[in-house]
């Protein structure tokens, strides 16, 4: 794979049931790809979606009403169709954060933080954690919304065999990017990816080996790495997968949209976050928010890591631990909702297996890189895709005169 780490090239029966007889090809619409309009499992392009209910919005101080359609998902709440709203009442939705706010529909991954699911199109992330492997995980959310056959006539971002080669090189280059800058950093000389290796033993490989002497891949190491990139595979339209979104949205080059995400990525509030939780354990900070099915799962390779590699007595990890016992019981935390999240483990693993803090949210950035991708390719796929465009309160000065310097 151009010098990357090796990418094995997975095939998913279940794929094979989204193609319908007479969709065995793409149909070029001015210049682009679109993907044949298929139902999967029921579901049904944008603006055909199942519309369960009505609701109406009225400005008391007029009476003039508008009526908006309330659009049926698969799973999850509904959401409201308000797109006359400013046609008609001359207003915009006032959502900071974009908290109640989907800005797009999407087939990839599902989240109900109450209920602690997650669920990668529709298999739930604690049954991928125990039966398949990160490459496997990446391939479900990539190469399911593009089994159809290619297109060849095009060369751009819109042809489908382009896309698929370019999600192939990211995945495959970022763990020999991301170890090349880690020997750097140390002054040591880069290792080369093996073929022999697996995706994750390649990349302790190429971190942690030296020209003087063998290194042994501890496969427990290995599996934990797996592990927690499955994990951190996806997590439906967070900061960093909305940025990489809306740069795509620009028609950027895919590898310029990756990197809005991994500038985005690097916020202590988000891919930081397990740098941020050892930080917090350090200094005797709270837990994090919100129950995270993710937590249960790596918890139970928490242990099993710091069992192999003698580290059983690490005071972080017994922290931790207690304050997830107080953290499920506690009145207080259970009120509020406040629960233990992925972050809350995966930092006392990545520290375990000697990855300092500082490249703590690079490995977060390789792991995320299969949720990027799934998410652009779906996005530039779709014949209706628009350029993401947010409006604004504006709370600023009104309309004024400038004054020359000499009248002020």
């Amino acid at each position: 794979m151009d010098g990357g780490a090796r990418v094995d090239r997975l095939e998913f029966e279940e794929g094979a049931r989204l193609l319908k007889p007479g969709f065995s090809s793409l149909i070029p619409v001015y210049g682009r790809a679109r993907l044949p309009q298929i139902n999967e499992q029921g579901s049904t392009p944008v603006g055909k979606k199942r519309m369960s209910t009505k609701y109406e919005l009225k400005n008391l101080a007029t009476s003039k009403a508008t009526q908006m359609d309330a659009i049926s998902g698969t799973i999850g709440p509904d959401v409201i169709n308000i797109a006359a709203l400013v046609k008609e009442q001359g207003v915009f939705t006032f959502d900071p954060g974009f908290m109640a706010t989907a800005s797009t529909e999407s087939k990839i991954t599902y989240i109900d933080g109450d209920a602690g699911v997650l669920l990668y199109r529709g298999y739930p992330v604690e049954q991928l954690a125990e039966k398949s492997t990160f490459l496997e995980v990446a391939s479900l959310l990539i190469n399911v919304a593009s089994m159809a056959a290619f297109y060849h006539d095009t060369t751009d971002i819109y042809d489908p065999r382009h896309r698929e080669i370019f999600a192939h090189r990211i995945i495959a280059k970022l763990p020999t990017i991301a170890a090349a800058a880690y020997k750097h950093s140390l002054g040591q000389p880069s290792v080369y990816p093996r073929n022999d290796l697996r995706y994750c033993a390649n990349l302790l490989n190429m971190m942690f080996s030296v020209p003087c002497e063998p290194y042994a891949i501890d496969p427990v190491a290995a599996e934990a790495l797996d592990l927690l990139f499955i994990l951190h595979a996806d997590h439906e339209q967070n900061a960093s997968t909305s940025t990489v979104r809306l740069a795509g949205s620009t028609g950027a080059n895919p590898y310029a949209a990756i990197s809005a995400g991994v500038s985005a990525l690097w916020g202590p509030a988000h891919g930081g976050a397990n740098e941020a939780v050892l930080d917090m354990l350090d200094s005797g900070h709270r837990v994090y928010k919100n129950f995270d099915p993710r937590a249960k799962i790596i918890r139970g390779m928490c242990y099993r890591v710091l069992e192999k590699l003698g580290k059983t007595d690490n005071p972080l990890f017994e922290l931790s631990l207690r304050l997830e016992e107080i953290a499920l019981k506690d009145d207080y935390f259970v009120s509020r909702k406040l629960y233990p999240n992925v972050d809350f483990y995966s930092g006392i693993i990545y520290s375990a297996l000697g990855i300092p803090r500082s490249m703590f949210t690079v490995m977060f950035a390789i792991a995320r890189t299969a949720g990027w991708v799934a998410h652009w390719q779906e996005m530039v796929s779709d014949p209706q895709m628009k350029i993401g465009r947010p409006r604004q309160l504006y709370t600023g000065p009104k309309r004024r005169d400038y004054l020359v310097i000499e009248k002020r």
